[in-house]
């Protein structure tokens, strides 16, 4: 039966539900709720429609709502119908899993879910082991039986078993097989292998292994299916993650075969780029060089004390045509993966470091835009064209900077009056256009592992940050906001790199946690980061400025792509698209075919087929992103953890990264390594977690322990195939006053007995 529209304040037009009925009646829904399913719930009719559009869109951006239009839910909240995965056979024998797909950034800890075993059913088969998938009908737990359970799920069908998910470090054990040694911090436990079905595995080898179910009071077993090799073999460590995330790491022969028949381009077609002095400045062990930069006075007297900057690209696109076999394993990778000991790359050496780098003295196609600045560093004019450059010279960041701090060596000294002290005037212009628009200022040091001949950790360090570093990264924003005007002036596809502003729900908490510091935010409605960067000047240098950087920074939206626009909140900018690394990004080749098509700039422009997938293509570079990602933080924290594994007992000084139910995240001062140090261990209190305050409090004690605390730990287990660390805490915490104590119900053990479903 239809509902009855009321009209609420925070509604646009008469008739319509208010936000807290909208939300109602999705919770209290049982099957797919959409826009047509509200519609109709709310008899809303004809233009009406419209104005409901609107306040969904406006539930989404507040952070009340996600997903499409088609399948709306809250957020945090999983859909009806979902899949899990099977990481747990409690000691009730009950089969816990958790979702496969989960935000845990923006949500914490995935919910755990109580797989319901179905009574009476025949011929359904064994129920879903430890690594097993199914798709199961979710309904909320009764909480009152085990509040560590959010979910009931009812099996509808178990799903096959994705094997390259099942790894593992083999180890062997003398007389009895052996053991496979965890991969996944959120499984440290090991599996037996009994003899004989390690296969041909050896001690220290990566492993894929398949779990023997088994009976009913027997242990798991595990049995290897497949061997990957040694990851403590040189510069190999990057292996686990490489198959963990099933990146693709060789190039199939219909990719191999196209390679060898690329040939490079004459200058018909190309403007001249020759004679301007280009030059690269990268990192001191670069191996490709895709971007070239020249700046100068211009010479209009209508733009006086004005510059013109020229940035030059790697043409890929000349030699990467739509649908040939290299573009489409390019669009399969969509980014190049770096890691500590070897780069797994979007597309293949022989472009990526021969034909589109842009070395010294050889010829080179390129794509490239000329930029007009005015004296305040205001862009007045850009032009793209298709070139063939010749770079001047190849420096490194430190070179460069050397130079420019009147320390010139024998290559940087020719090129300082006539190259690099232009680009630096050029710079000086464009760092003021930046100070203007005051983009979002967070101070997030990056860290960089150091590796010895043998693929080990010789030194972690932060790299100084330089200006030459800031002036690279100044053009080629400049050059990609130009593409993106220049494809919306043309009405031409553009795949945006797009950072929406932070959602009212993060907003909130944010500004209740700056309140417990005695800092004041706007109350209500939207931020900008002119307003961000003024809290994190009022705590630069004191107390609390690594911590409420890092506050700020988890209240940010994830950066992604997309076909749609909403601009970028970090840097301040109305439009912007990636330009500037094809060689390393899908999204900046498409970018560059779209240009060539509406700028009419010659062959490899955009397909129609390209066109029509633009939404599907978008969707897949931000998820390779986000596997590589991921991918390289989990070999740092590998690497880190063996670097610190023979320090077992050692004291550091650390400071608290995160604070959850369940213990505190520690980032060592030294090497930032992570770690965990559990809440059992904490103190000799009962610890009780405040979400808003972000910190843990004792209830008798009142002793503290808060986000951004300074302290210092001792290592206790580190386990380098999972990148795992575990701490023991030293430092006692701030005192607060003691809170009211929670009713015994609280204080039970989480593994209670749960009423058995019938």
């Amino acid at each position: 039966m239809a509902r009855k529209g009321r009209t609420g304040d925070s509604n646009k037009s008469p008739g319509l539900p208010t936000k807290d009925e909208i939300l109602e009646f999705i919770q209290s829904a049982s099957g797919t709720v959409g826009k047509r399913e509200i519609a109709r719930a709310f008899n809303i009719k004809g233009a009406q429609r419209i104005d409901l559009k609107q306040l969904l869109r406006q539930m989404a951006d507040d952070g009340l709502l996600s997903g499409s239009r088609k399948r709306l839910r809250q957020p945090g909240a999983l859909p009806s119908v979902t899949v899990i995965e099977i990481f747990e056979i409690d000691e009730h024998g009950e089969h816990i899993g958790r979702p496969v797909s989960w935000d845990g950034e923006q949500h914490g800890s995935p919910p755990r879910v109580l797989l319901v075993a179905r009574q009476g059913r025949r011929g359904s088969g064994p129920p879903p082991g430890v690594g097993d998938r199914a798709l199961v009908r979710l309904s909320p737990s009764d909480q009152s039986e085990d509040d560590s359970i959010a979910y009931r799920a009812q099996l509808i069908k178990r799903l096959p078993r994705e094997r390259q998910r099942l790894l593992g470090i083999y180890r062997a054990v003398p007389g009895r097989g052996g053991v496979i040694d965890p991969i996944d911090r959120r499984q440290l436990k090991e599996w037996p292998v009994p003899k004989g079905d390690e296969g041909e595995a050896t001690d220290g080898e990566l492993v894929r292994f398949e779990i023997a179910k088994p009976g009913r009071f027997g242990s798991t077993k595990a049995k290897v299916i497949d061997c990957l090799g040694n990851p403590d073999g040189q510069k190999s460590t990057s292996l686990i993650a490489i198959e963990s995330f099933n990146l693709p790491n060789e190039f199939p022969p219909t990719v191999i075969e196209e390679i060898a028949t690329l040939k490079t381009p004459t200058i018909s077609g190309r403007e001249d780029l020759r004679d301007i002095p280009l030059i690269t400045i990268d990192p001191a062990d670069a191996k490709d060089h895709d971007d070239a930069v020249w700046a100068g006075p211009d010479d209009d007297p209508k733009n006086s004390g004005g510059f013109v900057v020229l940035v030059a690209i790697a043409d890929v696109a000349e030699y990467v045509r739509p649908s040939s076999a290299i573009d489409k394993e390019g669009l399969k990778r969509g980014n190049s993966v770096y890691f500590p000991d070897r780069v797994v790359p979007m597309l293949p050496e022989r472009i990526s470091n021969d034909l589109c780098s842009l070395r010294e003295g050889e010829d080179r196609p390129c794509l490239a835009v000329r930029m007009t600045f005015d004296k305040s560093g205001r862009k007045r004019k850009h032009l793209f064209v298709r070139g063939l450059m010749r770079s001047a010279a190849r420096l490194s960041y430190e070179e460069a900077q050397a130079a420019i701090d009147n320390q010139p060596n024998d290559q940087t000294g020719p090129l300082l009056e006539t190259i690099l002290k232009p680009l630096w005037q050029a710079y000086t212009a464009l760092r003021q256009a930046r100070n203007d628009r005051e983009p979002l200022d967070l101070d997030l040091p990056e860290r960089k592992i150091i590796l010895d001949d043998e693929g080990r950790v010789s030194a972690i360090h932060t790299p100084e940050r330089l200006d030459a570093h800031r002036l690279i990264e100044a053009f080629m924003i400049q050059a990609n906001v130009a593409a993106a005007e220049a494809l919306e002036n043309k009405n031409a596809p553009v795949i945006y790199r797009v950072h929406d502003a932070p959602g009212e729900e993060k907003l909130t908490a944010l500004r209740d946690f700056l309140a417990t510091l005695h800092i004041k935010i706007a109350k209500s409605g939207p931020l900008k980061p002119q307003q961000f960067n003024s809290v994190l000047r009022q705590v630069r240098g004191g107390e609390f400025d690594q911590l409420v950087n890092e506050v700020i920074l988890r209240t940010q939206a994830h950066a992604e792509y997309s076909a749609s626009n909403c601009g970028h909140f970090g840097l301040n900018l109305r439009r912007y698209a990636h330009f500037t690394s094809p060689i390393r990004r899908y999204a900046d080749l498409f970018v560059h075919r779209s240009l060539i098509r509406a700028l009419g700039l010659g062959a490899g422009g955009l397909s129609d087929n390209e066109i029509a997938r633009i939404d599907e293509t978008a969707t897949t570079i931000s998820e390779t992103e986000r596997r590589a990602q991921a991918a390289e933080r989990d070999t740092v924290d590998r690497l880190i953890a063996s670097y610190l594994a023979d320090q077992i007992g050692a004291r550091f000084q650390a400071r608290i990264a995160g604070v959850t139910r369940s213990g505190l995240f520690v980032r060592l001062a030294e090497t930032s390594a992570d770690g965990f140090i559990p809440i059992s261990t904490v103190g000799n209190d009962y610890f009780v977690f405040d979400e808003t305050h972000l910190k843990l409090i004792g209830e008798r004690s009142g002793e503290t322990y808060r986000l951004g605390d300074q302290v210092e730990v001792r290592l206790v287990e580190a386990i380098p195939s999972a990148g795992a660390l575990r701490f023991e805490l030293l430092s006692e915490g701030k005192q607060e006053k003691p809170i009211k104590p929670r009713r015994a119900k609280s204080r039970k053990p989480m593994h209670r007995k749960r009423r058995r479903s019938h």
